[in-house]
């Protein structure tokens, strides 16, 4: 009816009734998986592992990876338990030697001011975390009771060795650090010395330096062997340089870490039409470093996808000089700007330079065209000729 009074069009409505209302209309974007997220963190789901055991020879690495409502229910358990185990014992020593029933026994009690369990059990913290009221004490009458006491004075600081040490690691993990360490957002490539270079920018949040700071680069994607065989994650190293030269970085301000697209690279072959998110590629970056106030090696990640990588982009600059010191702009941290860059591959671009060529004399043109129109337009309208001065 609408689309005989002219409201709606007579193809729209016969199209959307050979629609099937059950089929989706809109289909969610396929991604690869990440093999890094953008935090760090590896997306590997570990299945079916058989020897568990092998987690508890290493008891305290354990402790610490556990999740922290885990470490402190492990933590308060450990005292718990131990003090109920010697308070039992304490109950026992004095039972067998008829300390709790009054009026019977020897004299002189093992241990004085026990009379039930709960007396005991206010003994075992007693001894254990060494309060001493001054109420309960142990005497020369029962050696074994002396062995006991000694006994728990180990177990006591075994237990708060090991769990005090477990929280200090916690705390003081290497992975808090690196969340001051900032990657940008995306990646871009762009022509730098004549060449097609694959350009991140790294920086540091924090005012205390990272040590020994070194950087490098895996492409990671699935390939075939020419055996048949497939590798679902086959990693390669690629170098990285800086301004400093080598993997090694002085991470006081912010820098672009580049990776030069030569014969020797896995990205020779990338072209702009291959940066979509079908595309099976990933790149991973990882920075290494000790921190300079605990000593400690921290390790910051980050992974960028094929849809991630701008083509023709480069970093704007934040670092500048005001005051007789250098101030850094993180609010520009990510920011790119385009540039001319060629939209072929780095195979392409070495096998005809004529492109790059190309491409440079059009980009020294473009100022002086505009400059020139700039001129064109400030030109005066009128003119004085020499007979209207006679």
């Amino acid at each position: 009816m609408l689309s005989r009074k002219g409201i709606i069009p007579e193809e729209y409505v016969l199209t959307r009734l050979a629609e099937d209302p059950a089929e989706p209309r809109y289909r969610a974007r396929e991604r690869r998986a990440r093999f890094v997220s953008k935090n760090g963190n590896c997306n590997v789901a570990h299945k079916n592992i058989r020897e568990q055991g092998r987690f508890l020879q290493d008891v305290f690495t354990t402790l610490v990876d556990l999740k922290w409502p885990h470490t402190l229910l492990i933590f308060t358990m450990s005292f718990l338990c131990s003090w109920l185990l010697f308070a039992m014992v304490w109950w026992l020593i004095s039972f067998a030697h008829g300390d709790l029933a009054p009026g019977e026994g020897t004299a002189v009690p093992c241990v004085t001011s026990i009379h039930s369990f709960s007396s005991a059990f206010l003994f075992s913290i007693e001894v254990q975390v060494t309060i001493g009221f001054g109420g309960r004490m142990v005497t020369e009458e029962c050696p074994l009771a002396i062995l006991i006491l000694i006994v728990q004075n180990i177990v006591g600081l075994m237990i708060n060795a090991i769990m005090l040490g477990c929280i200090f690691m916690k705390t003081a993990q290497a992975h808090r650090r690196a969340e001051t360490l900032i990657f940008s957002k995306h990646a871009v490539i762009a022509v730098r010395h004549g060449r097609l270079c694959f350009m991140l920018r790294v920086g540091d949040l924090r005012k205390s330096m990272i040590i020994s700071a070194t950087i490098r680069m895996q492409v990671v994607r699935k390939t075939t062997s020419p055996e048949g065989e497939v590798v679902p994650l086959h990693q390669v190293d690629i170098p990285m340089e800086n301004g400093v030269g080598g993997n090694s970085i002085f991470l006081v301000a912010p820098l672009i870490i580049y990776h030069v697209i030569d014969a020797n690279s896995p990205l020779y072959d990338l072209a702009p039409s291959d940066l979509h998110h079908h595309q099976d590629l990933e790149i991973i970056v990882i920075l290494e470093g000790v921190v300079e106030t605990t000593g400690i090696t921290t390790q910051a990640r980050t992974s960028y996808l094929a849809d991630e990588i701008l083509w023709g982009q480069r970093f704007v600059p934040i670092v500048a000089e005001e005051d007789g010191r250098y101030s850094v702009d993180y609010s520009k941290f990510g920011n790119t700007i385009k540039v001319p860059t060629p939209l072929c591959t780095a195979r392409q671009l070495d096998e005809d330079r004529s492109l790059l060529d190309a491409l440079t004399l059009a980009s020294a043109r473009g100022p002086l065209r505009k400059r020139s129109v700039a001129v064109a337009k400030t030109k005066p309208k009128f003119s004085i000729s020499p007979n209207s001065l006679s």
